[in-house]
């Protein structure tokens, strides 16, 4: 087995690197300070059409597998971005696998390409108390508890 990188991911590591460099440590550290999403970071990646390393050509995306993507997030986190850099753009890149995998044409026609693309940015809350930070745990729905659901 050759564990050596490909050109294409080489040079994926490459441009990552060049284009995170762009964003300093005094931006790391207004927007970390503020509890402020990296609106710049993330606009000037999805620009660059990275958002869509994962989604099919079809789509617009680049079609590139889990590797490829791993080794954008891990040039993003080595970078003064740090884990803000990588989180604010790893649900759009990894998160929307399961529609790739299992939604219908429709769903993938009207969602993947706007993801990709950065016009649709993609989240993942999780903020009840207890099972917040194990998502296994988290139930589908709500319970009531007087005027409130919780």
């Amino acid at each position: 087995m050759d564990f050596e990188l490909t050109e294409d991911q080489q040079t994926i590591r490459k441009a990552v690197a060049e284009l995170a460099a762009k964003f300093d440590d005094q931006y790391w550290m207004e927007t970390d300070t503020a509890h402020e999403f990296p609106h710049e970071f993330y606009d000037a990646f999805a620009k660059a059409g990275w958002l869509g390393i994962t989604t099919p050509e079809e789509y617009g995306g680049h079609g590139y597998g889990i590797t490829e993507a791993s080794l954008l997030l891990e040039e993003v986190a080595a970078s003064g971005a740090g884990m803000n850099g990588a989180s604010s753009l790893h649900m759009s890149i990894f998160g929307m696998h399961p529609v790739v995998l299992h939604g219908s044409e429709e769903m993938k026609r009207e969602t993947l390409p706007r993801i990709a693309s950065g016009g649709r940015p993609v989240g993942f809350g999780a903020a009840k108390p207890g099972p917040a930070l194990d998502p296994p745990r988290l139930t589908p729905f709500p319970a009531r508890k007087g005027h409130h659901a919780g």
